[in-house]
């Protein structure tokens, strides 16, 4: 279990919004593999409950494009594909 991980999970746990900086506090320890599948649950079903706040999904974006591997395609290539989750009871193919 993170300890690192455990002041911010009780923090939302309580109702309590997390600033910028502490967002990407909570999500580099789960990007980075410290924190437990019961920290990363607990952590994102408090979040679900409450809502999730601007500064929240900034910091959590700011810090996945940083962990995020660089893909190279070729030249001019692009992704034509969903992911077939947009609710309309259709499947890619």
């Amino acid at each position: 279990m993170s300890d690192t991980m455990k002041p911010l999970l009780a923090k939302v746990a309580d109702g309590i919004a997390l600033d910028e900086t502490e967002a990407e506090r909570a999500f580099d320890i789960i990007m980075s593999g410290e924190a437990t599948a019961a920290q990363i649950g607990g952590f994102l079903m408090a979040l679900r409950v409450r809502g999730e706040t601007v500064d929240e999904i900034t910091g959590a974006v700011r810090i996945m494009r940083a962990k995020a591997l660089p893909v190279t395609a070729p030249e001019g290539a692009m992704d034509i594909v969903g992911t077939g989750g947009d609710g309309s009871g259709t499947f890619n193919i």
